[in-house]
């Protein structure tokens, strides 16, 4: 029965990578058609596309009335993009290059944003006026980005006509967020299901093994990038998806009547996650995430998984 089960929950991370692929792929030629900025589509469109499993798995935790899974899954979140999926593209794709798209000012902004639910955790409880707080970040950053790169610029217009649109890959991406939905449903019940069987908390399962799989999206785009080149576009793409994540953050604190409360060994985590981002941030002043840089990142993940798993 537990290998059934192992199964479905393998299977239904294939199916949330296929479903995100979907929807990227039909966004990409929307961006391609629409001429629109490729950094400004990256960001904030398929940044927020990319989270679509994380979206999904939210509400389906927050309908089973179990939180501790969203709260697992998008702080999990943080590490699986800065410590595993960035340095994978950098140690594979030979480094990359932050353009003029990505200055200091934007990249800090960016990671005080992603980090703000880590911070708000450490008295381990997010109330309903933190939950919109968090929601108001995102939405800064998001007009901070548009009014650098013009998102919704003279230039841009033609996004406003639904002629530009193919039907094809609309309803390529409909079928994509249905797939994603049904698959994330079961993901959940397995997690929680894995969850009684191993006597482990779903918050634990899902910091590591849920977080991993919903980032799929992220790390599908991240050899697509290596293999074509494309390396500043999948980087805009992880920022925004991790940034994303805060956005979620908030609405599901907001959905689950206003109130979340975390671990009680959040602290070691939160020393993970924070001190991660800094790491990054450091590594990241050349303007350039180097391959060298990817590698101790990607030890600070090893590091990270050790600890979690060793508890």
């Amino acid at each position: 029965m537990i290998f059934v089960n192992l199964i479905l929950y393998a299977l239904s991370f294939i199916a949330i990578w296929a479903g995100a692929g979907l929807i990227i792929s039909s966004v990409d030629r929307f961006s391609k058609k629409l001429r629109l900025s490729s950094f400004a589509v990256s960001f904030v469109i398929l940044g927020i596309l990319t989270s679509t499993p994380e979206f999904a798995v939210g509400v389906t935790a927050i309908a089973e009335n179990n939180p501790q899974i969203f709260i697992g899954n998008l702080i999990g979140g943080i590490p699986v993009i800065f410590l595993f999926i960035i340095p994978i593209l950098a140690i594979f794709g030979n480094g990359i290059k932050l353009n003029h798209d990505f200055d200091t000012k934007n990249l800090l902004f960016s990671l005080g944003v992603i980090a703000a639910p880590s911070v708000f955790l450490l008295d381990k409880k997010v109330g309903f006026f933190e939950g919109v707080i968090l929601i108001l970040l995102y939405l800064v950053l998001i007009l901070f980005i548009e009014r650098k790169h013009g998102f919704f610029d003279r230039a841009n217009t033609q996004a406003l006509n639904l002629k530009a649109y193919s039907y094809r890959d609309i309803i390529k991406i409909l079928l994509g967020i249905g797939v994603v939905f049904v698959a994330s449903q079961i993901i959940v019940e397995k997690t929680l299901y894995f969850s009684n069987i191993l006597n482990i908390s779903a918050f634990y399962i899902s910091l590591m093994a849920l977080s991993l799989g919903t980032n799929l999206p992220e790390l599908s785009l991240a050899m697509r990038s290596i293999a074509y080149g494309k390396k500043d576009i999948a980087f805009a793409d992880f920022m925004g998806s991790a940034a994303a994540n805060t956005l979620l953050f908030g609405v599901f604190t907001l959905l689950n009547k206003g109130e979340v409360i975390s671990i009680n060994s959040f602290f070691v985590i939160f020393i993970f996650v924070v001190g991660g981002l800094t790491l990054f941030y450091f590594l990241s002043q050349s303007h350039t995430i180097s391959r060298r840089s990817g590698f101790i990142l990607f030890c600070l993940y090893l590091l990270f998984v050790s600890f979690q798993l060793g508890r």
